[in-house]
């Protein structure tokens, strides 16, 4: 977890400098504008230019050393534009001693300081509030970020949600509240709505949309905090428990401050960001190859399907994602339009044993159904449900929702991550494995050891299956 925190704030730090950095270009060039073009006047556009790269470095040592954005999303409307002139006062008076150093200071138009003063401030803050403004309205609310729930006692409700609020992360959503010692569920507290207590707190939480949990009940008995913090491992969340002290021997634990709290953070899996980013960047790559390649075979196999059987080219199906993310799946349609109502009446004859349904001879499965399916074509619009990140290249297989509903705590962490289009278990024979606890177990296997060369070997091995048809039946 402690990598998520450094990700986020490099994310934080970075897309800062390189914001500013754009604005200082953006501004120098509209103040070399405003004093030469509109007046038609001839200007040494060499001398201008170092001029320009001196303002970049400048901006680059004012970020570095001076860490000008430090607690930038606590930072109110006046106090974000105090910060924003100091830092253009600083880039000036860069500038003018570089310059007067280098002794050029007498080659520039002192106008051209005056208007880059005012056009700077004006863009660089007006910069900061949009991406300020992004960051906490958007994409805080949005599916991408962390979803946290808090686990506290009554009393101290409102104290522990008022110090998240004031903290004003951006990379963290509490979305929900659970009242240790009452019964207040379908009440809000803060503004956070109360979805469980003591009693139903796991059953709540299992079908719920969270990848966090923080843990305030200073009295309760260590034993129930231990148990408490194992079955949210189990579940593939990370936990925070407020402490001062604390003894607990686990190989993912971290120590860190959070919204003025200490907490020592527990996760069953610690994945490097960096090489989380680079699986991203391999997701982007990979997807965009395979929607071209979806572009290219879609009119073909949308014409088998339109002759094969009446109804539409593709099917879609609201599916599980990342600790309870819901998005919509993609598929060529393979099966007849009645086919989910006509599941019922065949879940006797399921071959899988477990929360899955597996027919080797589904009659609703159509001929050409039965063709795309072999050769894994039904699955290639799912390339864009991978661009769009609601899924991975490599992952686990995302549940329906009706499996997910049946899920208990070891199963969830299922989907502590992002679901994949292949995955461990794909590759090990999909129609030969028989039981969903099989599956589970591979999938756990998977999320334990992750590595990209794991995912690099098990792309590869899903080329194989497909192109010999292994398990695909």
């Amino acid at each position: 977890m402690e990598n998520v925190r450094r990700k986020n704030k490099m994310i934080e730090t970075y897309s800062l400098l390189l914001m500013d950095m754009i604005s200082v270009l953006a501004a120098y060039w509209l103040a070399l504008v405003l004093r030469f073009d509109l007046i038609k006047e001839a200007y040494p556009k060499d001398y201008h230019a170092t001029a320009g790269a001196y303002i970049l470095i400048l901006c680059l040592l004012y970020t570095l050393f001076l860490d000008g954005n430090r607690n930038f999303f606590w930072r109110n409307f006046w106090t974000e534009l105090f910060y924003v002139i100091r830092y253009t006062a600083i880039i000036m008076v860069g500038l003018i001693v570089v310059l007067y150093l280098n002794q050029q200071a007498y080659e520039f138009s002192r106008m051209i300081y005056a208007i880059f003063a005012v056009t700077n401030t004006v863009i660089t803050f007006t910069a900061h509030m949009i991406f300020k403004k992004f960051m906490l309205d958007y994409y805080r609310k949005s599916n991408s970020n962390n979803k946290m729930l808090v686990v506290t006692l009554n009393m101290l409700a409102d104290e522990v949600i008022a110090k998240f609020k004031e903290e004003n992360a951006w990379d963290r959503d509490i979305t929900a509240m659970a009242l240790y010692d009452v019964q207040k569920q379908g009440k809000n507290c803060n503004g956070i709505p109360v979805v469980a207590s003591k009693e139903a707190l796991f059953d709540v939480v299992c079908q719920m949309m969270v990848d966090e949990v923080f843990i305030c009940l200073p009295g309760v008995p260590m034993l129930e905090i231990r148990e408490m913090v194992t079955k949210f491992e189990e579940m593939g969340l990370v936990c925070h428990y407020n402490v001062d002290i604390f003894s607990h021997y686990h190989p993912n634990t971290f120590v860190q401050k959070m919204a003025g709290y200490s907490v020592i953070s527990f996760t069953l899996q610690s994945m490097d960001s960096r090489r989380l980013l680079v699986k991203r960047v391999i997701d982007i790559v990979g997807s965009l190859v395979g929607i071209i390649l979806t572009c290219i075979i879609t009119p073909f196999v949308a014409l088998a399907i339109k002759i094969d059987s009446p109804g539409p080219v593709f099917f879609s199906q609201t599916r599980i994602g990342k600790n309870g993310r819901r998005f919509k799946i993609w598929k060529f349609r393979s099966m007849y339009i009645d086919a989910e109502e006509r599941k019922k009446e065949l879940e006797a004859q399921n071959e899988i044993k477990g929360l899955m349904f597996k027919m080797e001879h589904d009659p609703r499965i159509t001929k050409v159904g039965n063709f795309i399916r072999k050769t894994s074509i039904d699955e290639t619009p799912q390339f864009f449900n991978i661009f769009l990140g609601d899924m991975s290249l490599v992952g686990t297989r995302p549940p329906t929702e009706d499996e997910f509903e049946k899920y208990n705590g070891y199963y969830r962490r299922r989907m502590s991550i992002t679901p994949g289009l292949t995955g461990m278990w794909q590759v090990s024979g999909r129609s030969d494995i028989q039981d969903f606890e099989e599956i589970v177990k591979l999938d756990l296997e998977y999320i334990d050891n992750w590595s990209l060369a794991l995912d690099i070997k098990i792309l590869f091995m899903t080329v194989f299956t497909v192109l010999a048809r292994k398990g695909s039946k």
